[in-house]
């Protein structure tokens, strides 16, 4: 995953948080398990799928909640700290998915 200035903050937050979506989903499988239709049981379940801590848990879930009020309610002021921790935290997400061995057959 490679960062990019060039877009605007809305669009890079859509961006890694749907990339730190798809690396949790990954996790998820990876370990055996399904999710269900809930969009954040993904994140929840990063400190048993790939070891990451509580508080890195909670900047994944707060993006969730930032994602839903913009897909739902059309509100998208994104604070360019957390869009930092996000991207920090994605990048870090990427390392532990790559690093999970491969399924059993």
């Amino acid at each position: 995953m490679r960062a990019t200035k060039k877009l605007s903050p809305e669009s890079r937050f859509d961006l890694v948080y749907n990339a730190a979506h798809s690396f949790a989903l990954a996790a998820l499988r990876q370990n055996g398990y399904r999710p269900d239709r809930k969009r954040y049981i993904v994140f929840q379940a990063l400190t048993h799928t790939v070891g990451m801590s509580p508080a890195v848990v909670r900047v994944f879930s707060k993006c969730h909640d930032l994602r839903n009020l913009a897909e739902y309610q059309g509100e998208t002021e994104i604070d360019p700290q957390l869009l930092k921790e996000l991207l920090r935290h994605t990048l870090d997400l990427e390392k532990a998915v790559l690093a999970l061995a491969p399924p059993a057959k």
